[in-house]
């Protein structure tokens, strides 16, 4: 159960950093709302996770999901760049966290 919070706390750690740019700066009420409200649960999953997973492992996994994800949504959603290297960097990272998936211990 603890990579399935791990996971849903990722999916929320892409929420928020997709909507950054949304709320300009933090000048637009609504998206701000919505990053606040995503960060948070983003950590509190995060929080629930870590009470069976290393948090070496969790965290990890956690940023590296969020920084993948969220570098493959904005290029849907903010169009932007697409370039090889951009996606061999994302493949590298999806990698690792298979890999540390595949050694924890849980």
């Amino acid at each position: 159960m603890a990579w399935v919070y791990l996971l849903f706390a990722s999916a929320m750690e892409v929420a928020w950093a997709v909507g950054l740019k949304w709320t300009n700066g933090f000048t637009r009420f609504w998206p701000s709302v919505y990053v606040f409200a995503t960060g948070v649960a983003s950590v509190l999953l995060l929080g629930r996770a870590t009470k069976t997973l290393p948090v070496g492992t969790a965290y990890a996994v956690w940023t590296g999901l969020g920084a993948a994800g969220t570098a493959v949504l904005a290029m849907f959603i903010h169009g932007e760049s697409r370039d090889a290297g951009r996606l061999v960097g994302i493949a590298v990272i999806i990698a690792g966290v298979i890999l540390l998936k595949l050694v924890s211990p849980e």
